[in-house]
């Protein structure tokens, strides 16, 4: 069993991936018939068809850049576990 085009095998082994029997034998299987399904699409004339990146039109939307209100000193140390004197209090983590 054998693709002329690809072997579950000997790819398998570069990658370095144990596949049982059963796997390799699957693989291939489900391999070749991928690879039919690209024969089909290269007989497709598309010549006429424009080269595009994606299926459907895709445009930014981009908002206005405005500057809004954030929080307060005193809004954001509400939340922190531990504050002194209007600074976060945090672990250190550096020896």
């Amino acid at each position: 069993m054998g693709s002329p085009y690809f072997n579950v095998h000997d790819v398998a082994a570069l990658a370095r991936i144990a596949l049982t029997e059963q796997e390799e034998s699957l693989f291939q299987i489900q391999l070749e018939q991928i690879l039919e399904c690209i024969e089909q699409l290269k007989a497709v004339d598309v010549s006429d068809v424009e080269p595009t990146a994606h299926a459907a039109p895709i445009y930014n939307v981009f908002r206005k850049d405005e500057p809004i209100d954030g929080l307060t000193k005193t809004a954001a140390l509400e939340n922190a576990p531990r504050s002194s004197d209007g600074l976060f209090v945090v672990t250190k983590v550096v020896e």
